[in-house]
């Protein structure tokens, strides 16, 4: 299987910086709250100083959403979404050992991750502009078509996994019960993502492996090398 993103979104967005996980042999029954109580406490420090919208992650996050022509405070990316809530609530809801933790790193870097379950996505993923053909299923079970001028991450049978790049991803790919394998990817725009990105990827990987019998591949994604392959 293969991640990528379009050559035509690294020209559209040169800033652009990813890493990319892959890992086999996720279950419920893993105890994350340790590591979850640690990454949140990164968050706290954080907003005790500035909101979420002054960071530049943020920032850099919504000048990208503009120029995707969307209105920024009405969709919001994963990170942002994630942050306004844990600042009005100090806590966010628990869904999967895998997701919270993912969760809660996306909170101490500012920068959104999307994990996805592998079984479910058709072909090879990419990151790119839609035809107006492929379809997204809502967590709600209802069929969507993304608009022309957003970003999805589509499979090789026109199903998007993630509607306006990174504000919400398909309840289709979500990881549930059964998940055994799972793609992570964390992208960023802002001036020094490259470097927080690679900590990122290696923060990410450190954790799964300390709670999982799991040895994730990892990767970082350029315009020069944008290609990310596993086995599933």
């Amino acid at each position: 299987m293969q991640f990528s993103h379009s050559e035509a979104i690294w020209q559209a967005f040169p800033e652009l910086r990813a890493g990319v996980l892959h890992a086999e042999g996720f279950d419920t029954g893993t105890d994350v709250e340790e590591a979850v109580a640690s990454f949140n406490a990164i968050a706290e420090a954080r907003l005790a100083k500035a909101q979420e919208g002054e960071f530049p992650e943020i920032q850099a996050w919504r000048r990208g959403f503009s120029r995707m022509g969307l209105k920024p405070t009405q969709y919001r990316c994963a990170s942002e979404a994630l942050l306004r809530r844990f600042r009005q609530e100090h806590a966010l809801p628990r869904l999967h050992p895998l997701v919270d933790l993912c969760n809660a790193i996306s909170l101490a870097f500012a920068i959104p991750i999307a994990v996805f379950d592998t079984e479910k996505i058709a072909g090879d993923l990419e990151v790119r502009r839609p035809t107006g053909r492929e379809t997204y299923l809502t967590f709600g079970g209802e069929t969507e078509h993304p608009e022309p001028d957003e970003v999805i991450f589509a499979d090789g049978e026109g199903r998007a996994h993630a509607r306006r790049w990174t504000n919400r991803q398909s309840g289709l790919s979500a990881v549930r019960e059964t998940t055994g394998s799972a793609l992570i990817v964390a992208e960023a725009l802002h001036a020094s993502a490259g470097e927080d990105i690679e900590r990122l990827v290696a923060t990410v990987a450190d954790a799964l492996a300390r709670h999982w019998p799991v040895m994730p591949k990892t990767a970082m994604l350029t315009s020069a090398s944008p290609r990310f392959e596993f086995e599933r």
